[in-house]
């Protein structure tokens, strides 16, 4: 195999990995944020985790999460999305408007 031809597949390689390290990183935060807000294991956030489904999700919890979502994910919310982040599920479709990779 040419060198060249090499050096390409292996440059596509690390590209791919540092690009999955990436995504795999932004999902533990997401997360890490979840848990750290609502003292909750991980193994609970699925689609059922919405607030109207967690007792601990309140007006407090809910400025909370979001501000520990922004300084987390360098963002700022709009105030439309603030107002629908209504679940960890949901939570990805929103962060993924600010170019968050889940």
């Amino acid at each position: 195999m040419p060198r060249q031809l090499l050096r390409s597949q292996m440059n596509v390689y690390d590209n791919h990995k540092a690009w999955s390290e990436e995504i795999m990183s932004n999902m533990e935060k997401y997360t890490n944020v979840f848990t750290e807000v609502f003292g909750v294991d991980a193994s609970v956030l699925d689609s059922g985790f919405t607030f109207e489904n967690v007792e601990e999700w309140d007006s407090l919890s809910h400025l909370t999460l979001i501000s520990e979502l922004e300084e987390t994910f360098d963002i700022m919310f709009e105030t439309d999305d603030i107002l629908h982040f209504g679940g960890f599920m949901n939570g990805i479709d929103i962060l993924k408007k600010y170019g968050v990779i889940f």
